[in-house]
Order: C-alpha cells, then structure tokens, then sequence
C-alpha cells in the first residue's frame, strides 16, 4: 500500500519538502551573511553555496535512478540527519577552505533525502496536488523564515544561520521515521528504459529556470543594499516575498484542471526574466522591490505544473526523484556564477545573463508543448 497520501504522510513530505529546498528560501540571507559576517567577497561567497547545492546534485544523480531500490525511510532520515550534523559544524567555523567542504557534505547528505521524498510525491495518487501542498508549506517556512533569521543573523552573527539549518534538518530527521511507505510496483520497478527526450528538454527548461531563480535571488540582498537601499528595506523586501509565495502554489493547485502546464511554462521563463532585468538593473527601490516580491513565485508556480506533468512522462518515480537535481544543478551553477559576472560585469551582466537563460528555457518548453503529448500518451492540459 501506497502512503504517500494519508494525512500524516503529507505532513511529512512537506516539511521534508521544506527543508530540502531551503536554498529556493534561503539564498539572498545566505549569501548576505556570508558576505557582511564572514568578510568573503561575492565570488567567494557564491562558491561556498554552489558546494552544498553541488553535493545536492551529486546524490540526487546517484539516488534518483535507484528510487525503486533504495530503503526510502532509512535514507531520508539519515540524509536529513547528516545534513543536521554538516551545519552544525559549520557553525563553530568561519575558514573559507572548512566551511567550503561542510557545504558540500551538507548537499549531499540533503540531496539524499530530498530523491526520497520527490520520489514519493511523484508515486502519490495525484503528484500536482501534493507538490503544490509542499510548495504552499515552503511558502509558510518562507514568511517565518524571512521574518525571523534575518533579525536574529544581525543580532547573533553569520553563524546563527548555521544553527537555525541544524534545526531544521534535526527536526525533519526525527520526522521522516514517520516516512511513507511506497509499495513496490514491478511494473515501475522494472521500468529501466531510458527518459524519452521530451522528458529531458523538459528536465532541462526546470534546470535552467533554477538557474535564472539563483542567479537573481542569490544577488538580491547584495543589488539592494550595494545599491544604497539599505539592510532593512532589503530584509522587508524578503519578508514581503514571503508572504507573496504563500499564494503560488495554493494558485497551481487549485487551477491543475484549468491550465495547461505547457502553456505556463512557455510563458514563466519569460516573465521570469523580465523581473531579472528589473531587478538587477533598477536605479530606484520601487522597481526594484516590486519585481523582487514576485520573482520567486513564478518558480513556485510554475514548477508545481512541471513536476506534474514529468511524473506523467515517468510513472516510475525516476524523473521526479531527480527533481534535486534538476533544480539544483541551475541553482548550483547560479551563486559562483553570478558572484563572478557581478564582480566583472556589474549587475547590468546579470541581466543580460537572465535574458540568455530565459529564452533557453522557453526553447525547451516549445519542443516539450510540440512533442510531449505522444510522449505522455493523454493531453498536457490535464493533469490528474
């Protein structure tokens, strides 16, 4: 039996959920605190953060072909534990060469934990309507988060945040004993065929929306105080965005029946884009705020119609349970990579970069809107 849709195991698949994908929250604080409490500059900064997001990668590549195999329960526990411990010793750490391979142990032992639980949503009876669930728990983490860590970063210094990923991970470990059970189908199990190739263009649209979400998100705190809006407008920014991403995936939900997930992704990474812009090239905090407030919700939306309609193309779990690594693959690449743009091209590079990662994306998502219904075998504006 399936119970990856009782009551108690959605509540733990979306607080595992939550704490898998802290980089989508926490990235802009993360950064910031790097940068203003351990004196690293953007570049170095950002290749702290690519090291966890890399390990996420890393293990979710090994993890996710495996999903059918692998001892769910045991490794989400142990992933989420073992990321507990990464973070705690980052915290009594402010060496660039330690806390560098902290990070990465920590992506690991994450990306681990996170396969098993994408794996599972993907085996529920209806993967759209519980990953939207997830995306709105995110959401929740989000408002607390952004309303909480920031002050607390400013009062105790860079390693508070440290503590509170302990935390969290801690809790999700001692959670995920209550892990759903995912009951053996030999017909996925024995699904060994490789993805067809409407599932990897759409793989590959999710990875580099991820890219365009973390070269922008990671940023922001920096364009906005380097841009003399000040900390504390910057930090309301966030907490702001918080409270806007409650709305996204509540929205993807309720309009699964209504909306064809082709057509949102051939428009996402457009609008996505187009904020990106805004964001790294506005003089003024208006503009600025404006865009920033929004900007994480257009993932969250459109992600949530996405991993739908891939846990369509691969009823197995496989393709979905790769979902840390589709998304952090961009999200890894994106910190380095736009701390270095920044120092040698300004933010106006990073919007440039934006551009040329969106249209990319929207290349993917038209081959996936062209060939994906033979691939799937039923429409693509219904997923059920």
């Amino acid at each position: 039996m399936n119970h990856a849709s009782s009551g108690r195991g959605r509540a733990v698949l979306m607080l595992a959920h939550f704490a898998g994908m802290i980089d989508l929250v926490a990235l802009p604080v993360w950064v910031g605190a790097l940068v203003q409490h351990y004196r690293f500059d953007l570049e170095h900064a950002g290749m702290v953060v690519t090291a966890f997001l890399l390990g996420a990668v890393v293990a979710s590549l090994l993890a996710a072909p495996r999903f059918n195999i692998l001892p769910h329960r045991l490794l989400a526990m142990g992933g989420y534990a073992g990321a507990a411990v990464a973070f705690a010793c980052a915290s009594q750490v402010s060496d660039f060469a330690v806390l560098l391979p902290l990070h990465a142990l920590a992506g690991l032992c994450l990306g681990t934990g996170l396969s098993m639980v994408h794996g599972a949503i993907g085996r529920s009876a209806n993967p759209h309507r519980l990953f939207a669930m997830a995306g709105a728990a995110l959401g929740v983490g989000a408002v607390v988060f952004y309303g909480a860590v920031p002050p607390a970063i400013a009062a105790g210094g860079g390693q508070t945040l440290f503590f509170v990923f302990a935390g969290l991970m801690a809790v999700t470990a001692a959670a995920c004993s209550a892990f759903p059970h995912i009951a053996t189908d030999p017909q996925h199990a024995q699904r060994h065929a490789p993805l067809s190739r409407v599932a990897w263009l759409a793989v590959l649209g999710v990875t580099c929306m991820a890219l365009n979400q973390s070269i922008t998100f990671a940023m922001l705190d920096r364009v906005g105080v380097m841009r003399g809006f000040g900390q504390e407008r910057v930090n309301m920014v966030l907490l702001v965005c918080g409270f806007v991403n409650l709305l996204p995936a509540v929205l993807a939900g309720l309009l699964q029946q209504r909306l064809s997930a082709t057509r949102v992704a051939l428009i996402a990474p457009l609008v996505q884009a187009t904020l990106a812009v805004i964001i790294a090239s506005s003089p003024t905090f208006e503009p600025y705020a404006l865009a920033a407030s929004v900007f994480a919700a257009v993932m969250i939306f459109t992600h949530t119609f996405l991993f739908g309609l891939i846990a369509r193309l691969d009823p197995s779990g496989r393709a979905v349970a790769s979902t840390p690594a589709m998304m952090m693959t961009g999200a890894a690449i994106g910190p380095a990579l736009a701390g270095s743009v920044a120092m040698r091209a300004g933010f106006d590079g990073l919007a440039v970069l934006a551009v040329v990662v969106g249209i990319a994306a929207t290349c993917a998502f038209a081959y996936v809107s062209r060939h994906g219904r033979s691939a799937a075998g039923t429409p693509l504006a219904v997923v059920k």
